[in-house]
C-alpha cells in the first residue's frame, strides 16, 4: 500500500518568492516581467529538506500545490496575477519533473476579483495539457475577505466547474491570502473552506448540473463535520418547505465531496471519518509547514498523521487502503504513478 499525501505545498527557491513579493508590492501596471528560471541544481537545493521530511514519515507521493500566500488573488492587475500564477506552476512542474516518483502537480489558477472564472480557464488548460498536472487548487475567496465573489454554489463558478469536468480534474478548495486582521490565518482558512462547502450545499443544483464534479475540501472540511447535526436539521426543514425542489439529505450532499486529514488530532480525524465515511477521506499532511512542530509533551511531530489513522481500531484494512491510497487514485484519474507491492 502506498501513502499518497493529497494535501501538500511545494517548496521553492527563496529568490522566486522575493520576486513575487516585489512584483506584488510595486505600484502601477508596469512592464510584464520575464518569468524567473532556476537551474535543476537550485531546485534540488530548495527541495532537500522537504524531501527528507516527507521520506522520514514514510510518505511515498505528494500531490503538491502552491503555498496559499504565493498567489495574490486580491491584486487587481491582470498581468501580475497571471505572471505569478504561471511562475508558481512552472516551479511545480520542474519539481515534478525532477522527482516524478515523489511529486504530482496540483496547479494554481489565476483568480481575479474583477473577472469571472472564465479568466482561469487558459491557465487551467495549460496546467493539465502542457504541464501534466492532476488537479488544481481553488481559492474560495479570491476577494480576500471583501465579499466581492459569490459563494461556490453560485453560477459565477460554473465556467470553472464545466472545464474541470471536461478535463476530469479535481479541485482542492483551500483558503488563500486575506487582508483583514480580525481573522487569524488558521481561522480564516478553515472558515472559508467550510463556507465554500456550505455554499455548494445550499443549492441542489451544483451536483445536478455537474454530477461528475470532483471537489476536495481542505483541512478536514473546516468545521463542517463538527456541525453536521445542524446541517441535517437545516436540510430537513428545507425539504419540508420545498418538497419538490430536488433536495437530497445533508449527508448525501456532504458525501459528494472529499475531505483530507490535515487535522493533526486523532479524535478529530475519527469524527471526520465517522461523519463522511472512509471512502470520502484522503490522507493529507500539509507537510512541511507549520504543523512540522514537535509536541514538547508527547514528542510527536504534529503533521505526522499516519500513526493517528493507524491507531483508529475500528477502521478495516480496506478503509485504511482507501484513505492512504485508493481514494486518491480513484479521484485523481490523471495520476499515473504505479502502485507498490
Amino acid at each position: 500500500m502506498m501513502n499518497i499525501d493529497a494535501h501538500a505545498h511545494i517548496t521553492g527557491p527563496l529568490e522566486l518568492y522575493a520576486h513575487f513579493r516585489a512584483l506584488s508590492g510595486a505600484t502601477g501596471p508596469g512592464p510584464r516581467p520575464k518569468l524567473p528560471e532556476f537551474s535543476d541544481e537550485q531546485m534540488e537545493e530548495s527541495l532537500k529538506g522537504h524531501l527528507t521530511e516527507v521520506h522520514d514519515v514514510g510518505t511515498d507521493l505528494q500531490l503538491v500545490s502552491p503555498r496559499p500566500w504565493a498567489i495574490p488573488t486580491g491584486d487587481r492587475r491582470e498581468p501580475v496575477v497571471e505572471h505569478i500564477t504561471q511562475g508558481v506552476n512552472n516551479m511545480i512542474a520542474q519539481s515534478v519533473k525532477l522527482h516524478p516518483d515523489r511529486f504530482a502537480g496540483i496547479g494554481a489558477i489565476p483568480q481575479l476579483v474583477t473577472q469571472g472564472t472564465k479568466f482561469c480557464l487558459e491557465e487551467l488548460d495549460r496546467c493539465v495539457n502542457e504541464l501534466g498536472f492532476v488537479g488544481i487548487k481553488i481559492n474560495p475567496d479570491p476577494g480576500e475577505g471583501s465579499a466581492e465573489v459569490p459563494h461556490m454554489g453560485d453560477e459565477y463558478w460554473y465556467p470553472l466547474y464545466e472545464k474541470m469536468v471536461e478535463l476530469d480534474v479535481p479541485g482542492l478548495i483551500h483558503g488563500g491570502p486575506f487582508r483583514f486582521s480580525r481573522e487569524p490565518e488558521l481561522g480564516y482558512f478553515v472558515e472559508e473552506e467550510a463556507v465554500a462547502a456550505w455554499g455548494i450545499m445550499r443549492s441542489p443544483r451544483v451536483f445536478q448540473d455537474f454530477p461528475n464534479l470532483k471537489l476536495v475540501v481542505g483541512h478536514g472540511g473546516g468545521y463542517i463535520p463538527y456541525q453536521a447535526g445542524r446541517g441535517r436539521a437545516f436540510r430537513m426543514n428545507t425539504i419540508q418547505r420545498e418538497p419538490d425542489a430536488g433536495w437530497e439529505s445533508f449527508d448525501d450532499s456532504m458525501r459528494r465531496m472529499y475531505y483530507d486529514t490535515v487535522l493533526y488530532d486523532g479524535e478529530a480525524m475519527e469524527l471526520l471519518i465517522k461523519v463522511v465515511g472512509a471512502d470520502r477521506v484522503l490522507f493529507g499532511t500539509d507537510k512541511p509547514a507549520n504543523g512540522s512542530v514537535k509536541d514538547p509533551v508527547t514528542g510527536r511531530v504534529l503533521n505526522d498523521v499516519k500513526p493517528l489513522i493507524d491507531q483508529i481500531g475500528w477502521l478495516s484494512d480496506e478503509d485504511k487502503h482507501a484513505i492512504f491510497e485508493g481514494n486518491a487514485r480513484k479521484l485523481y484519474s490523471r495520476l499515473k504513478v504505479p502502485a507498490t507491492a
